[in-house]
């Protein structure tokens, strides 16, 4: 059982957590703290940055934050759990807030290897397991 568990969600994807949380929650200590994870990805373009609104990234990470609250408290009332949002390129933002958090274990879910663009470009999953100093979980 780990007492600091870190998971990466998106909360309008349930393949992101409806079989990673199950097995967050059997890896968690009774006195453990679950971490939520949402991130808000980096736009990575001035010309792509320039055609959205002002303040973009400000309001979706203000939105990601209340959107994580609401699930914290829909999925997990019963748990000690917090609700943390980054910003940036999602496997490096995982590994960090792994270590932010002083997570133990990394549990995430991952897309089926069979998807074309795993071949190609290979899976956030993937990315952690290769960064993370942790342990970590991945789901199907």
């Amino acid at each position: 059982m780990f007492k600091t568990i870190l998971l990466p969600i998106d909360v309008n994807h349930p393949e992101s957590w409806d079989k990673a949380l199950p097995m967050a929650r059997r890896l968690l200590a009774p006195d453990g703290t679950l971490h939520f994870l949402g991130i808000v990805h980096d736009i990575g373009s001035a010309m792509v940055a320039a055609a959205l609104p002002p303040n973009f990234e400000e309001t979706s990470l203000k939105h990601m934050k209340s959107a994580l609250e609401d699930f914290r408290l829909e999925h997990c009332a019963d748990l000690s759990c917090e609700t943390h949002v980054g910003h940036g390129h999602v496997a490096d933002t995982i590994v960090r807030a792994a270590d932010k958090a002083g997570a133990e274990v990394i549990v995430m879910a991952s897309h089926p290897p069979s998807d074309l663009r795993t071949l190609l470009v290979g899976s956030n999953a993937d990315r952690v397991v290769r960064h993370a100093t942790l342990p970590v979980m991945v789901v199907r």
